[in-house]
């Protein structure tokens, strides 16, 4: 078990570089048809972007926000421990977050046993996904 632990957190290490590009926005929009099953995209004002689910918490401005912050949604402890811990999402972070969101909490806090509610792993174009959520992000 810990072998293969320690080898999804060498892969996911050996990824970050990949994760410090920009992303391209054109294909992050297409990429993310796969991510609205469950999450929507919708401004305060009640603009919906990309009309989701409901499941995950809406990814209007995520990029810049706390991690487990969203009023209402009922997070993981693992994403209510990064909160706590400080955790603001960036666009490298959360791509390596859709990659294995498991991996990443547990890194993050140190904690082997974290999980997150997000069984989606993403294995490509994840800087994109996170480039078009900037994109949808407040300046």
């Amino acid at each position: 078990m810990k072998i293969a632990v320690i080898g999804t957190l060498m892969g996911a290490a050996l990824a970050m570089p990949a994760f410090a590009q920009d992303g391209d926005v054109a294909t992050g929009e297409k990429e993310f048809r796969k991510c609205k099953a469950c999450h929507m995209i919708e401004s305060p004002e009640g603009e919906s972007i990309v009309k989701g689910g409901k499941t995950g918490p809406n990814l209007y401005g995520i990029i810049g926000s706390p991690a487990g912050a969203q009023e209402g949604f009922k997070y993981s402890d693992a994403l209510i421990a990064l909160n706590e811990a400080g955790e603001v999402w960036t666009q490298e972070d959360l791509a390596a977050y859709i990659t294995d969101p498991n991996a990443f909490v547990q890194e993050k806090t140190g904690d082997d046993s974290a999980k997150t509610k997000m069984t989606f792993k993403m294995r490509k174009n994840q800087a994109d996904v996170a480039a078009y959520l900037a994109s949808v992000s407040p300046e």
